[in-house]
């Protein structure tokens, strides 16, 4: 009998935190009404480079290229962008974290042209200090993490 005593005691000090802490989440999401200021709170500028930034681009086939060489032991790298656009710019609205979403046409060393689907992300950089850049090139998604053809990259 005590030992089952024992155990709700211990069941009931182990679910009663987490139930304040979902009141306590709940408490804050009353407070921040507006998703405008939900975004402002956390602190996003939303102050993104553009499509067409040298920093963006050499962020893309830069890291492109090294992931090809280390993780896949290719030799396959992506030439200068060509007519770089923007696709959206926080399409999902002011409460997420703000991305800019881009395309770009590249050669690939190849001699393949491809579309190269980038977003430029707020804070997501290193220890999420500066803009983060995530990219996806059609046909080369070796582990299909954007398949279908990078869509799940775009918004």
């Amino acid at each position: 009998m005590k030992t089952a005593f024992a155990l709700a005691a211990l069941a009931a000090a182990i679910v009663l935190p987490s139930l304040a802490d979902a009141a306590d989440y709940s408490e804050r999401r009353v407070i921040y009404k507006g998703e405008r200021d939900i975004a402002l709170k956390r602190g996003f500028t939303a102050r993104l480079p553009a499509c067409d930034d040298p920093g963006v681009e050499r962020k893309v086939v830069h890291g492109f290229a090294s992931t090809e060489r280390e993780y896949w032991g290719s030799g396959l790298e992506l030439s200068p962008f060509v007519r770089p656009r923007e696709i959206a710019f926080r399409p999902w609205g002011d409460s997420f974290i703000p991305r800019r979403f881009c395309e770009a046409h590249v050669v690939t060393n190849d001699g393949r042209e491809r579309t190269v689907v980038y977003n430029i992300r707020d804070e997501q950089g290193f220890a999420s200090i500066g803009y983060g850049v995530e990219w996806c090139v059609t046909g080369i998604d070796r582990h299909y993490s954007y398949a279908p053809r990078c869509k799940m990259a775009r918004p």
